[in-house]
């Protein structure tokens, strides 16, 4: 398994206030994804909060841009951009390549 990330760049300035009527959904997206094992962390960068990071653990980089496609932030067009990149890691408990 390897690890991939997915940024979010979000449209709004005042994401935090327009993203409440998706919230609900995006977090059960979000939570259906951790209980499948293929997301390990996410959530938005602060200050400003103009983005977002999500780890994913999969095969390949399907697994990211699949969760962000059917995202509610996306589909609802809170995200103005996204982008899935791979993550070589090789630091750590849980690295996916030993160093």
């Amino acid at each position: 398994m390897r690890h991939f990330l997915l940024f979010y760049r979000f449209r709004y300035a005042d994401h935090a206030e327009r993203r409440v009527p998706y919230r609900a959904a995006h977090l059960a997206h979000a939570q259906a994804a951790v209980g499948r094992g293929e997301l390990l962390l996410g959530g938005a960068l602060e200050d400003p909060m103009d983005g977002a990071v999500l780890l994913f653990r999969a095969e390949g980089p399907q697994t990211a841009r699949a969760f962000a496609e059917a995202d509610p932030y996306v589909q609802s067009g809170l995200v103005e951009s996204w982008e899935v990149r791979g993550w070589t890691t090789v630091v750590g408990e849980h690295a996916a390549h030993r160093a």
